[in-house]
């Protein structure tokens, strides 16, 4: 095959998260600079409008037209390039021919899914084609699933360099996190929770926190399903809308690095909603709320009525002030099978959904294209832990906003 013209290929550069991506590569790489890179969407009008909002040297950057569902198109834009990063969701939908053309063709991916019952079946249909090609397929690189993978990963390291080992449980208490709901991420939501109404593999899936792990079954996890007193993080703790993707992610990250963690290793989520009588009524509110919402999203009547004047529709979201004004604080509690314990705090400055996931994926593709040699990591499907690593810490503390620090025993 020819060389390829471009480092990386921004799929979807006109969706609203696509947008935020494409002004962020921008800024951060310019244009003809140390990365050759593209947009690339269904529409040249729409492409040739974001150019314009983009502003100065906008212009200068290539335009690639390809639909999501026209294999010939993709296949032409994935040989042109190193990478590509897609936004094109709810990507059950409308991302399967992508990631069957890049492991075909051994172009590398990533994107920021947080679709379980989705990655399952990237995994299983063509992993094998991705390892023989050289294609690396790296799902969950925006707010779902990073900031918890590399928080688990920063923490074990600095475990392993304290006590000699790892700790065999971390749970992962949301502090604060400021930001919108995702119009794409509500979508992708709702689109599991009819997926699992319709098909009981799918369920059974969902409820199993190894669902997307090479090598089954683990340990019985800790789940936090309603309101209860965390010892640790001195607060009452609701669920944690995002536990259900991030969970998963981490399992397989230890099972990728051969159990680093350990082969009994237990993570959970879930949100901190303070002490006394208001952090419990404040927890017990939210898992009330979540429920409803889920039970609401399987309903056909109320599902239409969520979509029509409750939801954010794809596409849509907050404004760039909103955006910047968001933020979130995580803490990770870890406890070693010797009792030794270590708490770690992971922030980032922008909105979680838009602004944070947005630079987390530009530097993820970056880390993708640019430092990750073929020759130093096969084909197949990684985490961004198990792929990236360190490297991919050290680039969002300096350039995306995020901060990963020790802060207790």
């Amino acid at each position: 095959m020819p060389q390829p013209t471009y480092h990386i290929v921004v799929f979807g550069a006109t969706s609203f998260v696509g947008q935020i991506l494409s002004r962020y590569l921008l800024q951060r790489h310019g244009v003809g600079g140390q990365v050759n890179w593209a947009l690339a969407g269904r529409s040249r009008s729409k492409l040739q409008q974001l150019q314009a909002e983009l502003g100065h040297g906008a212009d200068k950057i290539p335009l690639i037209i390809a639909d999501a569902d026209d294999e010939n198109a993709l296949r032409a834009m994935c040989a042109s390039t190193n990478v590509i990063v897609s936004t094109v969701g709810p990507y059950a939908l409308y991302g399967s021919p992508l990631v069957k053309v890049c492991a075909e063709l051994g172009t590398d991916y990533c994107d920021l899914t947080g679709e379980v019952q989705w990655i399952s079946r990237m995994i299983t249909e063509h992993e094998a084609t991705a390892q023989k090609s050289g294609a690396r397929i790296v799902h969950c690189c925006g707010f779902d699933s990073v900031p918890s993978e590399l928080g688990v990963h920063f923490l074990q390291q600095r475990a392993q360099e304290q006590f000699g080992q790892p700790c065999s449980s971390v749970k992962l208490r949301v502090k604060s996190m400021r930001g919108a709901a995702s119009g794409g991420t509500v979508a992708s939501i709702l689109n599991v929770v009819q997926e699992s109404i319709h098909d009981p593999a799918v369920r059974k899936l969902m409820s199993n926190p190894f669902a997307i792990c090479p090598t089954g079954s683990g340990v019985r996890q800790p789940n936090v399903i309603f309101a209860e007193f965390d010892e640790d993080a001195r607060s009452w703790v609701a669920p944690f809308v995002m536990s259900g993707i991030n969970t998963r992610v981490v399992h397989r990250s230890n099972a990728l690095a051969n159990h680093a963690y350990g082969a009994d290793f237990c993570y959970d989520e879930a949100v901190m909603t303070g002490t006394g009588l208001k952090g419990r009524l404040t927890a017990a509110a939210i898992a009330t709320g979540l429920g409803g919402f889920l039970a609401a999203a399987a309903l056909p009547p109320t599902k239409y009525l969520l979509e029509r004047f409750v939801v954010p529709k794809p596409g849509e979201g907050p404004s760039p002030k909103a955006q910047e004004q968001g933020n979130y604080d995580f803490r990770f509690y870890g406890k070693t099978a010797m009792g030794q314990t270590i708490t770690v705090k992971v922030t980032g400055d922008r909105d979680p959904g838009y602004g944070s996931t947005a630079k987390i994926l530009g530097e993820a593709a970056f880390c993708l294209a640019m430092e990750t040699p073929k020759t130093t990591v096969k084909g197949g499907f990684w985490t961004p832990a198990t792929i990236f690593g360190e490297r991919l810490t050290t680039r969002l503390q300096k350039h995306a906003g995020l901060t990963f620090e020790v802060i207790g025993g």
